[in-house]
């Protein structure tokens, strides 16, 4: 790989292998990246937007304050790997391999997530907005002081996560799972307003 901090558009890389490289301050736009073994890869300041992740691993990678806005990622690992305060604003997940992971904090607003397994995942504090959580796997996970506005939770699955403090504004709670979920009192009252209660 060369050196930190180039910049590619438009490029297509197949099957490289980036094992523990320092891509800081790297820009890849609108690429493509099919059975690449990004293991133990550092992406401090990174962009990556728009671009295509087909298969291939990004597992014990360490990303701080990287973009992955608007990518896809299909089929890809991110076993053990660590995003701190990355934006994946409108980025979408397919089959891909999101746990065990490390969050911390972050803009992950209009996230594509349908059906995906992120239980026992830490995402506390991390902005949500407007993400598609329909039918993900949720369980134990902890969501306290997440931004979850109108997002789509519809089928998820939520059995004994943390959602105290996250803010669930215009979100549809009537299909949501909660079973022995941890809420707050503002919350009850939206639960219940739901599955329509009258709350006096």
């Amino acid at each position: 790989m060369t050196a930190a901090g180039r910049r590619h558009e438009g490029e297509r890389f197949t099957g490289v292998d980036w094992y523990a490289e320092d891509l800081a301050d790297s820009v890849f736009l609108d690429c493509t990246f099919t059975d690449c073994d990004l293991t133990e890869v550092t992406t401090r300041g990174a962009r990556f937007e728009g671009c295509d992740f087909r298969g291939g691993q990004l597992n014990a990678s360490t990303h701080d304050a990287t973009s992955f806005a608007g990518c896809s990622f299909s089929r890809t690992s991110f076993f053990g790997a660590t995003l701190r305060g990355c934006k994946l604003v409108g980025a979408r997940f397919s089959g891909a391999t999101l746990r065990p992971m490390t969050v911390e904090g972050g803009s992950w607003s209009f996230v594509a997530l349908r059906g995906a397994n992120l239980s026992g995942l830490d995402l506390s504090g991390v902005h949500l907005a407007e993400a598609d959580l329909a039918e993900a796997d949720l369980r134990k996970a902890d969501l306290s002081g997440a931004d979850l506005s109108r997002s789509v939770l519809r089928g998820a699955r939520l059995d004994r996560a943390v959602l105290t403090g996250a803010s669930l504004d215009g979100v549809d709670l009537s299909t949501v799972q909660l079973k022995d979920t941890v809420i707050d009192a503002a919350q009850a009252c939206l639960v219940a307003e739901a599955h329509g209660a009258l709350v006096r």
